[in-house]
């Protein structure tokens, strides 16, 4: 059979399937970009493997697209996989209204972890500014794994900044310094920023640049590594505390191995050590099958604050845990 004149989705897939992954992404496109506008949100996720035949993860930063194809064993010749991801783009261009040079592919493992954040992938260095509840971020779209903004954590960052007045705040495994900012903006008495690489040490210094946010006093930038940082922490010396892991590194620049499984008692205990009474912990994690160990976590209350935190773009889909911690 002459084939020539197909288009690429009839040519390897049904056009049921084609047709399937149309409707599933034009409806959750205007239901979620309806909300979006209402709360005045400009970046978001899309679509999250909704369906299997599509493994991909769409989230959308103000007028560009940020497209994930998650590895599988799909039976695609390369050609017919450039073919089929040529055409899947199209639609995605057509419902999203973003022009095809603003879209970026990346291919990233199905049980991707926080730590993936440090694989580099390009070298681009092309960043964009993008908006977040009146705050300015840098995102890179093409160089790592991760865009330099984790959008399931919007709400987190909110209740940071409200709870941030005159508090000395401490984010550790700060990656861009999303945090950090939220926590400057809600006047902070001090910030202080930890995490093991100096290029992302050195982009949560330019999020606060662009921010306006220049006390170098208040605020402080460490390149650590943070198991062995938190245990140097004099007692009273915080007051609020943002944690948010890789699930696991073994990074060369690191003493030990962190496991979060197994040495989040051991961090969170450190922590509360610099804490006065009545001092808070934020504590979030990616590792799906993660257990608190509650009985031997010193901290007189914790709550777990993951269904409160989760954004109505990531509802049912979201991959992490979120608890606040009171000393």
């Amino acid at each position: 059979m002459d084939t020539t004149n197909e288009t690429p989705f009839s040519s390897i897939l049904s056009p049921q399937k084609a047709e399937m992954f149309e409707n599933r992404l034009s409806k959750v496109f205007k239901h979620k970009n309806k909300i979006a506008k209402k709360q005045n949100i400009t970046c978001w996720r899309v679509y999250d493997h909704d369906l299997p035949e599509f493994p991909f993860c769409i989230d959308l930063y103000e007028d560009k697209v940020y497209l994930a194809e998650y590895q599988r064993r799909h039976q695609m010749t390369e050609e017919q996989h450039t073919q089929w991801l040529e055409a899947c783009v199209q639609l995605i261009s057509q419902h999203l209204g973003v022009v095809n040079e603003n879209i970026f592919i990346k291919e990233r493992k199905r049980k991707a972890n926080r730590n993936d954040q440090y694989e580099k992938t390009g070298d681009t260095k092309q960043y964009f500014t993008v908006m977040e509840n009146g705050l300015k971020f840098l995102i890179n779209l093409t160089d790592y794994l991760d865009t330099g903004l984790f959008l399931d954590h919007r709400i987190t960052r909110q209740m940071v900044r409200a709870e941030a007045e005159e508090k000395r705040v401490l984010n550790l495994f700060a990656y861009t310094g999303s945090f950090s900012v939220y926590a400057a903006a809600g006047k902070a008495a001090r910030v202080t920023t930890v995490d093991l690489s100096k290029t992302y040490l050195q982009w949560a210094q330019d999020n606060f640049s662009i921010n306006l946010l220049k006390n170098t006093n208040n605020f402080q930038f460490i390149h650590a590594d943070v198991k062995q940082y938190v245990k140097t922490l004099p007692p009273d010396s915080f007051d609020l505390v943002i944690m948010d892991p890789p699930t696991f590194s073994n990074s060369k620049r690191m003493k030990n191995i962190l496991d979060i499984q197994r040495d989040h008692v051991e961090l969170l205990n450190d922590v509360q050590k610099a804490l006065p009474i009545g001092g808070v912990i934020y504590f979030s994690t990616n590792f799906t099958r993660f257990v608190i160990d509650t009985k031997n976590i010193q901290a007189l209350v914790i709550k777990n604050i993951t269904k409160a935190t989760t954004p109505f773009d990531f509802e049912g889909k979201l991959k992490r845990w979120c608890y606040r911690m009171v000393k």
